[in-house]
Order: C-alpha cells, then sequence, then structure tokens
C-alpha cells in the first residue's frame, strides 16, 4: 500500500498545550524524585540508577544506588559519561560529561491512566561517544502518544570495556567482567523493571530501542542470558548483522595491557590497577573519541569495544543461530546511505538479520530510511538521521528549517514506534501497511525521499544477496 505520509498522520501535537501542574512527584526504591511539567507531559531527569562508578568502583559492575531520604530534585540531566566530544556528532551533548554518569531520565503524559509501555532508549556514538542528553533524543513527544519513555547513560570507551588479568584473577563481580557499558544497560533495564510502575509504566511491556552502538547493543541484550525477561519487544536502528567481532578476554586484556605501559604502568606489578583506578578520568579517556576511533595512532591498540565475555556478551552469530536469544517482536533497518553502502555492514546486516529472525519464526519487520530533511538538499540518508524521524524530535533537530513534509514524516513514524510498543507490531490505523518480513516475501518498508511509506519487496535484496554470497560462499 503507497500513502503519503502527510495524508496518513494524526498530527497529535496540534492538540492545545496543557497548562502547567504542581511538580510532580514519584517513588523509586531509592527514594522520592521531584520533576517538571511541559506541554503535557512530566519528567525527571538525572535519576540515580547506579552507585557512582568511580575510585574503587572503576571497572566493576554497576553497584546499587544510594538510598536518600527527602525528595530529590529531578529537572535537569545528570553529566554524560566520559569522553572527549567530537564536533561533528549528529547529536551534541547537551552536558559536560564526567565519570558519575550513570543517570537514567524518564517521561510521561500528565494525563495517563493505567499501565503505559515503556520505551527504553540506547543511544550510539561507537562504544566512545554518545549519550542521554542530546535534545534530539527527548522522549516528550513519544511520551504526548501514550507512552513512558526513559533514556539512560551508559558507560563508554576505557570506562565501558577494559579488562586486564588482575582484574580477571580478583573476579569482584562473578564472571561479570570486561563489558562494564553493557552491564549498566542491564542495570538500567533492572532499575525499569522495579521503578516502571511509579512512573505510570507497565515492567510487563518493556520495548528497547536503539541506534548504531545501540543498534548493536539491542543484539547483545536480545542474546544475553542476563538480560533474559528484561524485555519484550526490540527496535534496532543500524545496528549490523548481530555478529561478535571475535575478540576474546584474553585479547581485551592484552589491550588493557598496552593502555597501562602508555601511561608508564606495568601491567605485570601487583599495583597496576591500583595506580590505573588513580589515574584521572581524563587520562584514562586519553583524547578517546569517534574521530580518533577511525585515525588510531600508531602502535598497539589501547582500546576496545564490547566483546563476547560468555556471560554478560555472548558469541552472537551462534547465539542467533541456534535459537538462544529473546524470542520477542523485532523492528530492524537502516538509512539509505548508511555506512558502507548498500552491501555494507548496516543495510546487509539488517536484511540478514531480519531474514533469520524469520527463519526462527520470530516476528520481524525490516525497514528503510531513504527520506532526507528538506534543508539537508543532498540526496542520500545519512547515518543516524532517521533518529528524529522515529522520535518526532524534527522541530528540534531542524529548527525553522523544518518544513510540514519533514514534520508529517516524524508523526508518522513516530506512530509506527508507538504503536509497536503498545501492541509488538507497528502497523497503525490510517497508516500504510507494514507486512512482516519473510523471506519469501522479502517486504521492507521504505520511507521514501518523496514523503511517502512504501512497502514492497526490497529493491536491493538481489544485489546484497548475491553480494554476501560472493563473501561467504556455501560449503561444498
Amino acid at each position: 500500500m503507497m500513502l503519503t505520509v502527510a495524508m496518513a498522520a494524526i498530527l497529535p501535537l496540534n492538540a492545545p498545550a496543557i497548562a502547567q501542574g504542581p511538580a510532580p512527584i514519584a517513588k523509586t526504591d531509592r527514594g522520592a524524585v521531584r520533576g517538571g511539567i511541559e506541554d503535557g507531559v512530566a519528567s525527571w531527569k538525572g535519576i540515580p540508577f547506579a552507585a557512582p562508578p568511580v575510585g574503587a568502583l572503576r571497572w566493576r559492575a554497576p553497584q546499587p544506588a544510594a538510598a536518600w531520604t527527602g525528595v530529590r530534585d529531578a529537572t535537569g540531566y545528570a553529566p554524560d559519561c566520559m569522553q572527549v566530544p567530537f564536533p561533528s556528532d549528529a547529536a551534541p551533548l547537551g552536558t559536560k560529561p564526567a565519570e558519575d554518569c550513570l543517570y537514567a531520565n524518564v517521561w510521561k503524559p500528565v494525563t495517563a491512566k493505567g499501565k503505559l509501555p515503556v520505551v527504553v532508549w540506547i543511544y550510539g556514538g561507537g562504544f566512545v561517544n554518545g549519550g542521554a542528553s542530546p535534545p534530539t533524543y527527548s522522549g516528550a513527544d513519544l511520551a504526548k502518544q501514550g507512552v513512558v519513555f526513559v533514556s539512560f547513560n551508559y558507560r563508554v570507551g576505557r570506562f565501558g570495556t577494559f579488562a586486564l588479568p588482575q582484574l580477571t584473577r580478583a573476579n569482584a563481580d562473578g564472571g561479570r567482567l570486561g563489558n562494564y557499558g553493557i552491564m549498566d544497560q542491564i542495570a538500567a533495564l533492572q532499575w525499569v523493571q522495579r521503578n516502571a510502575a511509579a512512573f505510570g509504566g507497565d515492567p510487563a511491556n518493556v520495548t528497547i530501542i536503539g541506534e548504531s552502538a545501540g543498534g548493536m547493543s539491542v543484539h547483545m541484550l536480545n542474546t544475553s542470558p542476563l538480560a533474559k525477561g528484561l524485555f519484550h519487544k526490540a527496535f534496532i536502528m543500524s545496528g549490523g548483522n548481530g555478529r561478535s567481532d571475535g575478540r576474546t578476554l584474553a585479547d581485551v586484556e592484552r589491550i588493557g595491557a598496552n593502555f597501562a605501559r602508555s601511561k608508564n604502568i606495568d601491567p605485570d606489578r601487583p599495583d597496576a590497577l591500583d595506580r590505573l583506578r588513580r589515574l584521572s578520568a581524563e587520562e584514562v579517556t586519553d583524547g578517546l573519541n569517534m574521530m580518533a576511533l577511525f585515525r588510531p595512532p600508531a602502535g598497539p591498540p589501547t582500546n576496545s569495544g564490547p566483546f563476547a565475555d560468555g556471560k554478560v556478551v555472548v558469541d552472537m552469530g551462534p547465539a542467533y543461530a541456534n535459537g538462544r536469544f529473546a524470542r520477542v517482536p523485532v523492528v530492524v533497518g537502516a538509512t539509505s546511505a548508511d555506512m558502507g553502502g548498500r552491501t555494507g555492514f548496516m543495510i546487509a546486516g539488517a536484511r540478514e538479520v531480519a531474514g533469520l529472525l524469520s527463519d526462527k519464526r520470530a516476528p520481524a519487520w525490516e525497514y528503510r530510511f531513504s527520506y532526507v530533511a528538506d534543508s539537508v538538499g543532498q540526496p542520500g540518508a545519512q547515518h543516524a538521521t532517521d533518529i528524529p524521524f522515529f522520535f518526532n524530535t524534527v522541530a528540534i533537530k531542524y529548527g525553522d528549517k523544518a518544513t510540514p513534509r519533514d514534520r508529517a514524516m516524524g508523526q508518522a513514524m513516530s506512530r509506527y514506534v508507538v504503536r509497536f510498543a503498545k501492541t509488538g507490531d507497528p502497523n497503525a490505523p490510517g497508516l500504510p501497511s507494514w507486512p512482516g518480513y519473510t523471506r519469501a516475501g522479502d517486504h521492507i518498508m521504505d520511507f521514501t525521499p518523496d514523503g511517502k511509506a512504501i512497502a514492497g519487496a526490497d529493491p536491493w535484496g538481489a544485489e546484497i544477496d548475491a553480494q554476501m554470497l560472493k563473501a561467504s560462499p556455501p560449503s561444498q
């Protein structure tokens, strides 16, 4: 079915703004928090979901947050996790990063009654950048459409992934080693299970949604035994093909030793870990960000992304192939000019994942985001450009350059997200039908350059399949 999005969209933002009311107070399992109300949406920001991962807790699994008495102010974002921001980021941070960063944010409609579906956002940034504070990631509009929206910070860079033989021998967290940023994500989802009801959310109806490194994280959570039961639907945006890169704990230990040596610390000395923990946050970051990631300095590597440790993160390829993953409904896709091109990791990866899930009889829908905001003026939807449309933060992202067609696309695409969160199926009344993915049907939903939502056979499917076959020919 083809229908212009502008015709199909219902315009919730046209409703009159609800007047400001008393500051909303919610009672979490650690204490009460006071938020604010704006345009009919209540929000709470900077709620601790774990203890500050500093000092002796650097390179430890997240620990319980301390309880507090009285009512804690929750009207502003807490710091995003420690990193070096980079100027070309599509979603620049709204805070000054710090190592004390494990905080969550919540939005809900003021007039909501009953338990609402919960949407949990996981940001991208190559596992070295990113945070929950960028205005483009606001959950206010999705909340207006009838969900509780949660975002949170997780550790990145050498704070988020790090290993050393001394850490392995200490084994302070019962076999949870190395993947501290993914542990943060699991801790945040556990916090949602304990506290969603305090904000009007339904802990039995949680959708996780992530883009780029966040989408890769969704794959890791979808296959992690430690995340079992913490979510019920998954939305994967430019998250690759759901396979691990082959690195092991031993590999990451060597990378950690390389970093220690770069700081004139002998990794074999008994005091190596203590000395590393005494380094400043800036010394641990050591200039690392997305720009440095793609232009690594000469010498041995000193940084690693998440790896298959076997407990927190498993080897995802075999887990998917053998059906060891959460059998939840999944939406998966990429942008039309995503990294690697049409046969690359993102676009071909989304097709590969949709087919794999379909083979395992897990409900899946695939999309391709081809729309380009009118003010951009260049063909091809680049990596991450779908986020403000799925979140309906187009006006925040593009300001007064946002056109009626841009806004209509955001209103429609966000409705698909909300419908999926509510029902486990993205199809919404009044919007073009979005068929589930099967290899036989090969249907994707394309959000096209001219502002239409068109479902049909993937026009790039044969080319992608041929390239994949060339790269991995069947065994004889």
